[in-house]
């Protein structure tokens, strides 16, 4: 089927779906969809980015009834997955009055609770809580119609198999069993033996999505220097057609000022543009009138350039599925595609929630300095210069030259014509750097106070760890921990400061509510 109003769904299900700016289902959202709908028994092997949450998301809000006790139930491996289905649902079911709620580990069961007692039509969890609850008498399933297991063979690795078990005897034998897993392993399929009845086989390779003649690359920028690390990053590589990916419509707006202001030639693409706008935007762009698309991820739905030689992900997709699909938009047609991302310290932990569930490593880079900029520009001009003089056709311009050559050294003229061209060219400033000042640290050190220390059971390991995942910084980079009993001294080599900085000023440390700041220096008084 090539669109959402063919499977019969919710006038306002499908409203919700092109909010989310789907255009058409993706393959396994065409296989699954109308075979949920039937109620049978799915298993579907994909992975993460194929567009399976929507494949049972968009059944699942579509039949739930307005009646308050839970109706169906998703089992995930991990909170993070919890988190992130419960968000796609939750939009999914924009325009109906469904209830849904994520249980993990890690949040007060108190706060789950009192939802629960509330009313919920969908439950999204790890097996381990929704176990708790269903022990506590918090959480029944004796009403539930669908079951989902999804990614199932890592939640069998991780050990939750008698978990899973225990929950399915909670529920009616009468219901329907929805198992997705990109793997089947002997477990898997015997779990699936066991429960299932006359399950259908769906089967989708995220290679249909993503490609693998791309690159993927990240840099560590700093929040206050992004557009100046975005403009250096660009200006060293050649960048022919490239779309810049921004979280919002407003992002987009001002991104784009902000390159043109630099001399870009670059225009934006969001939803809230006329279709005679997006229409004038794409055929700039096509005819590389434009080099830079700024949109959103909305905008950039169902977008099919060939010649896409760059993806910049300005602001860091928000999960997987985004990431997968917004580097699909270059590398096609079997050529050559560069994903580029630029990391904040703050989102972290969100690159490496996007390696591991996509399992790819991303190669990281530093952003290049102004010489860096400056050397590659030149290699790019003497590269074009010497495919000009091969081409040859250049006697119009000798005449133009006319006597400038008796006059002055031929090098002296090319030379001058190369300034002309490449007037402004990397010599953008030097975007604000932090100056934390005299911190009473080490020579190449900066030191820090954090208001915490032992009484909130504190380690300098635990310190090390949460820098080291926070802020991407590695543990050799932070030397002498002092602890005392509510706070705590920390030091950490200059270059990697700023990044501490941001990642961790306002945040938390096992449960615990940090403030970072610079330290003052030794004998200094307050």
């Amino acid at each position: 089927m090539s669109s959402f109003e063919e499977f019969g769904l919710h006038r306002r299900v499908v409203q919700a779906i092109h909010d989310m700016g789907f255009e058409e289902p993706s393959p396994i959202q065409q296989a699954c969809i109308p075979t949920v709908m039937q109620g049978v028994d799915v298993i579907g092997q994909a992975q993460t980015g194929t567009g399976k949450t929507a494949a049972f998301g968009i059944p699942l809000v579509d039949r739930v009834t307005p009646d308050h006790h839970v109706q169906a139930i998703v089992l995930t491996p991990t909170r993070e997955l919890a988190i992130q289905v419960a968000g796609e649902i939750r939009k999914i079911a924009k325009y109906k009055r469904v209830r849904s709620l994520p249980i993990y580990g890690g949040q007060s069961i108190g706060h789950q609770i009192r939802a629960l007692k509330q009313g919920v039509q969908i439950v999204i969890g790890t097996p381990g809580r929704v176990l708790d609850h269903i022990r506590r008498g918090t959480l029944r399933l004796s009403q539930v119609t669908t079951v989902v297991l999804d990614e199932a063979d890592e939640m069998l690795d991780m050990g939750f198999i008698e978990d899973i078990e225990s929950i399915l005897r909670e529920t009616p034998e009468t219901r329907q069993t929805l198992l997705f897993s990109a793997t089947f392993p002997t477990e898997v399929k015997r779990l699936s033996g066991r429960y299932m009845r006359d399950p259908q086989h769906v089967t989708v390779n995220r290679g249909e999505v993503t490609v693998p003649r791309i690159d993927q690359i990240c840099y560590k920028v700093l929040e206050r220097n992004k557009l100046e690390s975005l403009c250096r990053i660009v200006d060293s590589e050649e960048v022919q057609l490239g779309i810049i990916f921004c979280r919002t419509k407003r992002g987009v707006d001002e991104l784009v000022e902000a390159l043109m202001a630099r001399g870009y030639m670059a225009d934006g693409l969001h939803g809230d543009l006329s279709q005679a706008q997006r229409d004038r935007v794409m055929r700039r762009f096509r005819k590389s009138e434009i080099e830079l698309l700024v949109a959103t991820d909305v905008a950039a739905r169902g977008l099919d350039v060939d010649d896409v030689t760059h993806v910049i992900n300005y602001d860091i997709p928000q999960d997987p599925e985004s990431y997968v699909h917004r580097i699909g938009r270059t590398g096609r047609a079997g050529k050559h595609g560069l994903a580029i991302t630029l990391v904040t310290p703050r989102e972290f932990k969100l690159l490496k929630q996007i390696e591991r569930e996509t399992k790819v490593s991303m190669v990281l880079r530093e952003v290049p300095s102004l010489e860096d900029v400056a050397e590659r520009q030149a290699e790019m001009w003497r590269n074009r210069v010497v495919d000009v003089l091969n081409e040859g056709g250049l006697a119009h311009y000798r005449a133009i030259l006319g006597n400038l050559i008796d006059e002055h050294d031929p090098v002296d003229i090319a030379s001058a014509l190369l300034k002309i061209a490449s007037a402004g060219e990397g010599s953008r400033a030097d975007g604000d750097d932090y100056d934390f000042g005299d911190t009473g640290a080490r020579p190449g050190m900066v030191r820090f106070f954090v208001n915490i220390g032992r009484t909130a059971r504190m380690s300098p390991a635990d310190f090390v760890r949460a820098i080291s995942e926070e802020a991407g910084v590695p543990g050799a980079a932070v030397g002498r921990i002092d602890i005392f009993d509510r706070f705590t001294f920390i030091e950490v080599e200059e270059e990697s400061a700023p990044f501490v900085y941001e990642a961790l000023r306002q945040s938390r440390i096992n449960g615990a509510r940090v403030n970072l700041e610079p330290a003052k220096p030794r004998g200094a008084r307050s």
